[in-house]
């Protein structure tokens, strides 16, 4: 140590009461999100969920989980369906349960205006609408879901969003450094050699 460097540490000594001057190490936030990570996120999100809401469906957590990662994966209902060993109808209602709701999912031949205000039941407002039951009922289900999420401020959607972008984040930032890795063992080298 230089002089000047022994002052401070001197002068650190007095004023801490402690003669030791290095900080000991903590894990800090910001490592990067593992797959067991993500998947842990995920399935507690889903069984928070499964709680403190009225679930329709009777798929798993695990099965819920599965269909969480395959809707943000773009699958349709029918291949996600496929994939968990159900039909296409129970998909779209535990999607309904996740408040994961698709763009076409508000496409219906029914004024969705109209069936928020009325508190009729299916078959009622199936006649009051001249409009089909079924119709009706796939309405009266994304305007519950669209409320649901409304009193929830839609933040287990924003779990589920965060958890799978800190995925995307971590596996494009370690593709990223291994791909440098190679460049730089690789740079220079013939690679194009007959034997």
């Amino acid at each position: 140590m230089d002089e000047k460097t022994e002052e401070l540490r001197d002068i650190f000594v007095d004023v801490a009461d402690d003669d030791t001057v290095t900080e000991s190490q903590e894990d800090t936030h910001g490592s990067l999100a593992s797959e067991a990570d993500v998947e842990a996120r995920l399935r507690e999100t889903v069984a928070a969920m499964r709680k403190n809401l009225d679930f329709e469906t009777s798929l798993s957590v695990d099965e819920l989980t599965e269909l969480v990662e395959r809707f943000y994966g773009e699958d349709s209902d029918a291949e996600i369906a496929d994939e968990l060993g159900a039909d296409a109808a129970t998909v779209t209602e535990a999607r309904f349960d996740l408040h994961l709701l698709r763009e076409d999912d508000t496409d219906v031949p029914v004024d969705l205006d109209q069936v928020r205000e009325s508190d009729a039941d299916a078959d009622a407002l199936a006649d009051e609408l001249d409009a089909d039951e079924d119709a009706v009922r796939r309405a009266q289900r994304v305007v519950e879901t669209q409320a649901e999420l409304r009193r929830v401020n839609d933040r287990y959607r924003a779990e589920f969003e965060n958890a799978l972008q800190d995925r995307e984040l971590s596996e494009r930032l370690t593709s990223s450094v291994h791909e440098d890795g190679l460049d730089g063992a690789t740079e220079g080298q013939e690679t194009d050699i007959d034997i």
